[in-house]
């Protein structure tokens, strides 16, 4: 189907979403999940394939890792699809009203944007959590996913668009970009007549392009410089079950950690042994000079750490370290290094954690736990799209909420103005 044909049927689509009910909406997300669940093996065949030319193209194993499905992720995703169904309709819901003195009621109402075009990389499960949360909220979705994980994005797609035709939807409410040539992404992103908003789930060059290239508002759920500061009061043995979840739970995910930062009074007793932890785990270590004196003997996996390390989102089994004198230099070495989406501190102090989550300028900020809550689902949220590392129009889990908009309903009794 041609790019404009797929945007005009999606915008017909979203005009019948717009005045769904709760309930038909509701039972369409139920007929997705039980649809994910029958046609299970269908799916796994299909992500095979997926997984098999990524270890031929040699995909990290962190990639491979987003890539890959089992039976476990296809539960988990059509249990997120039943969080969402049991989560409270946005749609329709009065924010605010008042009253004026000349008599007529304001009511300032959440509204769906109408179209959505969702564009991500190697991650099957984006595919059914962006179809959920627009569906819920009533907006019609145009998937453009990753060439990586085409064959999974496919079937997936071909599952939520069987079950959207038994629940009596429109046959356009979810539609897929096949096409693996950039240019008709390039195409999409032009239909700003047709197309209200685009989000991406990515990294950072996918989020440059698409700022770049776009006619249409995007808010970008991109890359994930995440830090975890150490300070001098922290529980050593919490911050080091933290620090190893943050960054070894799930290495190639935005909201890993990627940098460890060590007050200088606890650098001598936690480097080493948080150093051995990571190393015993296959992470790769990029350490500042300071760091290097307290790690013992010769340790393979350890380079010194360069300014691009620093930068770096790995999404990957590599880490890098840097002992700072105390709260301002670790403030600074995020504002300069960090991309605003989760920043962790691990302390006992009051003043200094306070400290903190008011002078670092991210989505999230953590006071004594991993970064790698962020996610919608953890927050109760049922699902999200993607973490917004930007201030408008929404920021951190791009949830039920976050994609609506809000019109004002405005009712009088013959008010003119004079």
């Amino acid at each position: 189907m041609k790019i404009k044909d797929l945007c005009v049927n999606a915008r017909q689509a979203s005009r019948e979403l717009a005045s769904l009910p709760a309930a038909t909406k509701n039972k369409a997300l139920n007929e997705i999940a039980m649809a994910l669940e029958r046609r299970t093996p269908e799916i796994l065949r299909e992500n095979r394939d997926d997984v098999k030319e990524g270890k031929a193209a040699h995909l990290s194993g962190a990639l491979m890792d987003r890539l890959m499905l089992d039976e476990d992720r296809i539960r988990e995703m059509a249990w997120s699809l039943r969080s969402i169904a049991s989560l409270p309709d946005p749609v329709g819901e009065i924010v605010e009203g008042w009253r004026l003195p000349n008599g007529m009621q304001i009511e300032k109402v959440r509204v769906p944007f109408g179209v959505l075009a969702v564009i991500f990389e190697a991650r099957p499960n984006v595919t059914v959590d962006a179809a959920g949360l627009c569906l819920k909220t009533g907006n019609a979705v145009i998937l453009r996913g990753g060439s990586d994980a085409l064959h999974s994005i496919r079937m997936l797609t071909e599952v939520i668009n069987g079950a959207l035709a038994a629940a009596g939807l429109p046959a356009h409410a979810v539609s897929l970009v096949e096409s693996r040539d950039r240019s008709h992404l390039k195409q999409l992103l032009q239909m700003s007549e047709y197309i209200d908003l685009v989000i991406p789930r990515g990294g950072e060059s996918l989020k440059e392009y698409l700022v770049k290239n776009s006619k249409i508002p995007v808010i970008y759920a991109a890359g994930g410089n995440c830090h975890v500061f150490v300070d001098a009061s922290a529980d050593l043995d919490k911050a080091l079950k933290i620090v190893l979840n943050a960054k070894c739970q799930r290495p190639g995910v935005c909201n890993a950690a990627e940098t460890l930062l060590i007050h200088q009074d606890v650098a001598a007793e936690f480097v080493p042994l948080v150093a051995k932890e990571l190393l015993k785990r296959k992470i790769k270590l990029h350490v500042d000079e300071e760091s290097r004196r307290h790690i013992k003997g010769k340790a393979d996996g350890v380079t010194a750490a360069t300014e691009e390390d620093y930068a770096t989102e790995y999404l990957d089994m590599e880490m890098a370290f840097r002992v700072v004198s105390g709260l301002d230099e670790a403030v600074e070495h995020i504002t300069t290094y960090g991309t605003g989406h989760s920043e962790a501190i691990l302390t006992r102090d009051l003043e200094n954690s306070r400290a903190f989550a008011a002078r670092v300028d991210a989505a999230c900020v953590y006071i004594n736990a991993s970064t790698r809550f962020t996610d919608g689902g953890q927050f109760g949220m049922g699902a999200e799209i993607g973490i917004s590392t930007q201030k408008l129009h929404a920021r951190g889990p791009l949830g039920l909420r976050e994609l609506t908009s809000v019109k004002y309903v405005i009712t009088g009794d013959g008010q003119v103005r004079g």
